[in-house]
């Protein structure tokens, strides 16, 4: 075992001592290390149901002849960080939290690792830092919150706090309504209950087969949640004695099961991002070609919350991620036959798998032929842009308008909130890219307001920056080159036409090459000035969101 480079032999008599202070026994101390890597935290609400779901880890761990050693790790509430500068922290610490799972089960030498998480970022970093280190691992993501209600009306966070903010600045709803909505809508601890970026790579971790079947639909609040924390415990010491490893199950096959489900689902944006840094870090060649060539030969198969009323609570009622293999398992090709940490195939999942079709469509009859997602290029995203087609309607896919730009997201949302964007308006936020941000922001604020004002149908708003998993209207993500490293997005001044056409993955600056030529000629990058610390350093060693925004 790994473990014993710290336990056996004369030399790390030292070593055993502070683990005898620790609590072992000469018994105990025989056993496989398994690390549970944390992300509690009561700062989180998808976070704070935790501590009970350690000790169920634990026990499965303990009852499987393993000893287990709870560790803490980072972990950032989108919601709470959203909209000023927090956000700035949100991406850069899911390469942070990497290098706090890497860093402490590498110094202590453990076994195998279980990681508990959910919120957006603690996920794909947590995997990041096991793939470095390749050691056995399963994955518990905490789960899904219940949905709220409020006097009749069913509730989730986006419906009942970001566009009600949207209504009232609209008049539609009065201040005490906007109160008494922001109370209920989110009645329980858990991740924000329809399929933003948490629960989207919640599913993903599923299918990918790093989490047992049925994690990542499991409300955070159920009995369930607390079975699979302890068969995850359980699993984890069976995965070292096999010596099976993140690599054994993160492959490109199973990568590829990930972009399929993800197109099917219409999921968060934010999860190409991630699983471009996830592929990096595993060292398979993955690119933004995958998710636009299967973008092309896969579905949307589900609807649900912030782009249809139906939650994570209804898709884990019609049978979860099981029951969409067993929607996807036979009818294309490109969902592959890997295994998850259990030892279960695709296959096998789909043959026991039970589903309703009423929320999981049929493939032969689908929501809509069209992807959940689509990469977009065209001359103002040369290395590509991403959008979220499950949130947009569709007569508004092909769409041109008239270019209103701000350089910062709060200028954005004043200029929404004192009526300056009109209807026909494309409204450009930039220098909000991983380096010009720096961090990457979301911009829920200002699509939720959009939305919550009526322009949600009228108006397109395009960033180098990027979207809320909660995010719909036709927003496009992910522009790539951003303004900071001289993108076009930079270039663009108000009055400017842009064309968006969905159906031919297309955005363009309808401005003639001579008149770029000559603002080119004058341009001037406006870097942001940031005060030495963490987002110093992550600005200079962060890639493109093209490449997952890693840091090298």
């Amino acid at each position: 075992m790994k473990s014993d480079a710290i336990k056996k032999g004369i030399a790390h008599a030292p070593h055993r001592a502070l683990l005898y202070a620790g609590g072992l026994s000469d018994k105990t101390i025989e056993r496989p290390f398994i690390g549970i890597a944390s992300s509690f935290s009561d700062l989180v609400p998808g976070h704070m149901g935790m501590r009970d779901l350690e000790r169920q880890i634990e026990k499965g761990i303990h009852s499987n002849g393993g000893q287990a050693y709870i560790f803490g790790t980072p972990a950032i509430c989108d919601g709470i960080s959203m909209g000023h500068s927090g956000m700035r922290y949100s991406l850069p610490s899911r390469d942070l939290i990497a290098d706090c799972v890497e860093s402490v089960a590498g110094a202590h030498q453990l076994d195998g690792l279980v990681l508990l998480t959910n919120c957006d970022k603690i996920t794909p970093g947590m995997i990041m830092g096991a793939l470095r280190l390749n050691i056995p691992t399963v994955v518990v993501t905490a789960g899904p919150s219940l949905e709220g209600h409020c006097k009749g009306e069913t509730l989730t966070f986006i419906r009942g706090s970001s566009e009600a903010v949207g209504r009232y600045r609209a008049g539609e709803i009065s201040e005490n309504k906007l109160h008494e909505m922001e109370h209920f809508a989110c009645p329980t601890m858990g991740a924000c209950q329809g399929l933003y970026t948490a629960n989207t790579l919640a599913c993903l971790t599923e299918v990918m087969g790093l989490s047992i079947q049925g994690c990542a639909t499991a409300s955070a609040v159920s009995s369930k949640k607390r079975r699979i924390a302890f068969d995850s415990g359980f699993i984890s010491v069976d995965l070292v004695r096999k010596n099976i490893c993140p690599k054994d199950i993160i492959t490109k096959d199973s990568m590829r099961n990930a972009i399929v489900m993800d197109l099917a689902l219409g999921g968060s944006t934010n999860s190409i991002l991630h699983l471009l840094a996830i592929a990096n870090t595993a060292g398979i060649d993955l690119s933004l070609k995958d998710f636009e060539e299967l973008s092309f030969k896969i579905p949307q198969l589900i609807k649900l919350d912030p782009s249809a009323l139906p939650t994570m609570t209804d898709f884990d009622n019609a049978g979860g991620i099981s029951g969409a293999i067993k929607t996807l398992w036979g009818k294309t090709p490109e969902l592959k036959n890997t295994k998850n940490v259990e030892g279960k195939t695709i296959e096998e999942i789909a043959n026991s798998a039970w589903v309703d079709n009423n929320v999981i469509k049929p493939f032969d009859n689908p929501i809509t032929k069209n992807p959940g997602l689509a990469i977009l290029h065209g001359n103002l995203a040369e290395q590509g842009a991403v959008v979220k087609i499950s949130g947009v309607a569709e007569e508004c896919f092909e769409f041109e308008g008239v270019a209103k730009c701000y350089d910062r997201e709060e200028d954005a949302m004043k200029g929404i909130e004192d009526d300056d964007v009109k209807a026909g308006d494309v409204v450009v936020i930039r220098y909000e890219g991983p380096k010009g941000g720096p961090g990457m922001r979301e911009m829920l604020a200002p699509t939720s307001l959009l939305v919550g004002k009526g322009l949600g149908k009228k108006c397109a708003l395009i960033t180098d920056g990027r979207f809320s998993g909660g995010t719909r209207g036709l927003c496009i993500g992910h522009i790539c080159p951003e303004a900071v490293d001289g993108g076009i997005i930079g270039l663009i001044e108000d009055g400017d036409k842009i064309k968006i056409n969905i159906k031919e993955r297309a955005i363009n600056l309808l401005v003639d090459e001579e008149t770029l030529k000559k603002r080119r000629e004058n341009y001037v990058i406006k870097t942001k000035q940031v005060e030495k610390g963490y987002l110093t350093k992550y600005m200079k060693t962060v890639s493109g969101a093209n490449y997952g925004a890693v840091t090298e």
